[in-house]
């Protein structure tokens, strides 16, 4: 099992250049009143999150990679950004909205870091111009999060994953790149979970395949477990062996799937 780990270990893995530093304190109200739609969410913030840290904003003046826009999207930032949660262990769902709500909050793309005492979540989410309101960003594509040690089968794999986050393994073309570049490290996580093996894309289409075989295998996890429910319960003997010859196809998919990570 590997260690505890703290957002100071990953930011100094980014290897962030003196220039690009902020250092502040965010007021998580600017958080409610931005990023917490219903009630609920707003309670899910006040609950939850101590405190909110801008770390480091990455431009093209002071990281030195140009910016990026096209129909869908601007990036002209990068922010980076630690949530502390209360000390008390937030389950593994709220730490996954929480990490939405952040996202959406802030306009630009963002690489959070949210932590307690036991784990440190990591998550990045591309953002477009909302369709009815150009004024407007929304996610594009889903936040996706690693879960740190949780998803760190080694520390074997924890180094290779650090050293592929730092901004000279990244595309450096432009933000967009780079930030995709970051996703990418944290699907080949992910992957490497399943696998035993970490190792990150050699291109855009290897990528992009990758993504749709952890969809994939997330799908066909969820199948398999609600057929084990339903196998378990089922009394009829017939219906039984129905069921279970749907767990073996399931199964035989989800090796298919791992194969393609």
């Amino acid at each position: 099992m590997i260690a505890k780990m703290t957002p100071q270990e990953i930011i100094l893995a980014l290897g962030l250049p003196d220039g690009c530093r902020v250092d502040q304190r965010v007021p998580k109200k600017l958080l409610l009143e931005n990023g917490a739609p219903t009630a609920a969410d707003k309670r899910l913030i006040n609950e939850n999150i101590k405190e909110i840290h801008w770390v480091a904003a990455l431009k093209p003046n002071t990281i030195g990679v140009l910016n990026y826009c096209d129909d869908l999207r601007e990036y002209l930032e990068i922010a980076v950004l630690t949530v502390m949660l209360r000390t008390t262990e937030a389950k593994l769902t709220n730490a996954v909205r929480l990490s939405e709500l952040v996202h959406r909050a802030v306009p630009y793309p963002l690489f959070l870091l949210m932590f307690t005492e036991q784990r440190l979540t990591l998550s990045v989410a591309h953002k477009r111009w909302a369709q009815n309101d150009a004024a407007k960003v929304v996610l594009d594509g889903g936040v996706v999060l690693a879960s740190l040690p949780d998803d760190v089968p080694s520390a074997d794999t924890f180094n290779a994953f650090t050293q592929s986050l730092s901004l000279t393994s990244q595309p450096q073309t432009t933000l967009f790149s780079l930030y995709q570049g970051w996703g990418n490290s944290v699907h080949a996580l992910l992957a490497a979970k399943l696998t035993g093996i970490f190792k990150t894309a050699r291109s855009p289409e290897e990528a992009t395949a990758r993504h749709k075989a952890l969809q994939e295998y997330q799908r066909l996890e969820l199948q398999l477990s609600r057929l084990r429910v339903l196998a378990n319960k089922e009394k009829q003997l017939a219906r039984q062996v129905e069921f279970n010859l749907a767990l073996k196809r399931a199964q035989v998919q989800l090796a298919l799937v791992r194969r393609q990570l």
